[in-house]
Parts: C-alpha cells; structure tokens; sequence
C-alpha cells in the first residue's frame, strides 16, 4: 500500500504519462477504448483494490494540486481556439450547433425528470453534460465546481465512454443514408469547402514555452484568488475559478501565446493527470445501479436524436450538419473531424470550429443545467 505523498504522486504522474504514450501509438484497441479511458479505468481498478491509502497527506497533496492544474489546463486548452475563426462556419451551422446544444440540455432535464429524480445523480449529470456540450476538460471543470465526488465523476467517465462509442458508431453507420435523410429534410448537400486556418507553431523557442508555463501558473493563481473573493458574493470559489480561466483562455487566444509550440501538449499533459488524480481516488465496485446509469444516458441521446429530427426537418437540415453538430458536442474535438472526414476531406475544419466552438460554451452550459437540475429536485 502507497502511504507517502510523493509516491503516490509519482505513481499517477507515471500512469498518465504512459497513456500519454500510448495516446500516439495505433494499436487496433485504442480504435474502441481510447486511452484517457484505459488510463482512468486502470487508475481506478488500483484505486479500487486498496493501493493508495486515503491519508491526510496524500488527500492534500491530491486537492492541492488538482486545484492548481484545473484552471491552468482549461487556459491552455483553450488558447489555441481563435473565437473570431467560428465566424468562417456560417449562420447554418452555428445554428444547428446551438440547436443541438440545446436538444441535449433538454434531453437531460427530461431524462431526469422521467428516469431519475434523485438529487445525488446530478454529480453525475453535471460533468456528463459538461463532457456532452464540450470535452473532456469541460467535464472535470464541472465537477471539480459542483463538488462531485470521486466516485460520481468514475460513473460519468463510464456512461460518456461507453454511451459515447455506440453514438459514434451509428452517426458512422448514418453516412450511406445522407442522401435519403436530405431528400426526407429537403435539404442540399453541402459543397462548400471551409478553410480552416490551423494556429499552429512555426518554431520552439524556450523563452516563448518558458512564458506560456508562466503564464498558466499565473492565470491559475489569479482565477484561485478571485474565486475566493467573488465567492463572497455567490457562487463558489471554484465555480468562479472555472469561469475566470476559461474568460482568460479565450482573451489570451488573440495573443502570441496561442502559436507557442509544445501549447497543446502541455495541455494535454495536464488533462491525463488530473484523469489519473481523479481516478485515484475512486472506489467503484459494478453493480445493476452502474447499468441503470448506462441506459439514462442512452435515454439522453435517445431524446437528442428525436429532437435533432424534429430540428432537421423543420430547418431543411442536411445530415453531414446535423451530425457533426452533434457529435461536436457529445464527442468533441478528437471524433467530430473524423466523422466530417467520412463525408468529405474538405469538410473536416467544420468539425474543428464546431468542437471548438463546444469547449467555448460547454463549461457554462453544464453549469447552468446542474442548476436546473436542482431546482427540479
């Protein structure tokens, strides 16, 4: 059994970098079980078994850095996303975006309504929507600010996997029916092709890595503190910690910080080991209640596919919209590209902008959901 903070530390800092590792290597599985998943799967199952022992020390070296890392990754993550650059999308695919950002907060409402009702799911929910209307990021964002415990957070990571890949994988199957579902809407297909410009490095230079390390801790600092002061008017100070960093990644997108190579490594850095330090402290044993929760957020999507129909037919919506839209949302930037690939290589930036566009907003959707959530029970 680990006891000492600092290997326990070192322990999930060299879990996450392995997934790391494996996140750039192309083994058949990593195709259905991405590694982030493997990594927070395997954390959680050592976690699970008694390794780490919940001590005094390892628990505040555990909130201590979390807190930090938090607002520093949502700032980086969010740097490289130009907010001006979602303008190239146009009004039809900005409004089918919303519009299933919206079907999805109304899949939620109702699903909780119908099948739920119990005030101790909404740790659950919270982060699932915050995962389903942006990323990943998003989703520890949420929780981290709705308090969720460690074991809430481990069920959403299991409904968003699994639930997740069988979205994926019919919005694949869908494809060949484009034509078919145009004809049903009215709509045409798109043709146009979208330039997306990529706001990638043309160099390395330490200094310019030196001052965006700098100027995450910075941020992170800086939105730690106006939590704490800005909760004294409402809210809690992580909430308002989440909020600040992410109003700060989106300010700081139009500096040169945002074309500094090694930026959405670093990022990506910090996201495993806060997955790594989140599953370290679960304790899940599979039971039916882990089923039960599985079905909900099928019943999620379930609603969202009705409602994205409805919004299709009513707006003459093509499907290659209406998809990636949603999958912009549910998936995010690492499935929403491949899925606009599937209908043409020229429509991959759409899929771009369009997750972009839910790491922007996803964050506060989620938020204001939880609410919700909670003034229903």
């Amino acid at each position: 059994m680990i006891t000492h903070p600092l290997l326990y530390l070192l322990f999930v800092s060299l879990m996450a970098v392995l997934a790391l590792v494996l996140s750039k290597k192309e083994y058949t599985v990593l195709k259905y079980i991405p590694p982030i998943v493997l990594l927070y799967i395997s954390v959680m199952i050592i976690s699970s078994w008694g390794v780490f022992e919940k001590n005094d020390a390892i628990t505040h070296s555990y909130s201590t850095l979390k807190s930090n890392l938090l607002p520093a990754m949502l700032f980086l993550m969010l740097l490289p996303n130009k907010i001006t650059a979602l303008f190239k999308l146009g009004g039809k695919m900005i409004l089918t975006f919303f519009l299933a950002s919206g079907s999805l907060f109304l899949a939620f409402i109702l699903s909780f309504i119908l099948f739920s009702q119990n005030p101790s799911d909404i740790e659950i929910l919270g982060p699932l929507a915050g995962s389903w209307m942006g990323g990943t990021g998003n989703m520890l964002a949420v929780a981290s600010a709705i308090d969720a415990s460690e074991n809430a957070v481990g069920i959403t990571m299991l409904i968003d996997s699994v639930d997740y890949s069988l979205w994926v994988m019919f919005l694949l199957l869908l494809v060949p029916l484009a034509s078919s579902f145009n004809r049903f809407t009215k709509a045409s297909d798109p043709t146009e092709d979208v330039d997306y410009e990529q706001r990638c490095a043309l160099h390395f230079s330490y200094r310019g890595y030196t001052w965006l390390l700098l100027s995450a801790l910075l941020v992170s600092l800086f939105a730690q503190l106006g939590g704490i002061f800005l909760s004294h008017l409402f809210g809690s100070a992580v909430t308002w910690s989440v909020i600040i960093a992410t109003l700060s990644g989106i300010a700081f997108s139009f500096t040169s910080l945002a074309k500094i190579k090694g930026l959405q490594s670093t990022a990506n850095t910090m996201l495993y080991l806060l997955i790594a330090l989140i599953a370290s402290r679960a304790d899940i044993r599979f039971d039916l209640s882990i089923v039960s929760y599985l079905f909900l957020g099928l019943s999620v999507l379930l609603i969202h596919a009705v409602l994205m129909l409805l919004f299709a037919k009513l707006f003459r919506l093509d499907l290659f919209t209406v998809s990636v839209a949603s999958l912009a949302n549910i998936g995010g930037i690492a499935s929403a590209p491949i899925l606009s690939a599937a209908y043409a290589q020229s429509l991959v930036g759409i899929g771009v902008l369009m997750a972009t566009l839910g790491y922007i907003i996803g964050t506060f959707g989620a938020l204001f959901l939880t609410q919700v959530l909670r003034w229903i029970a």
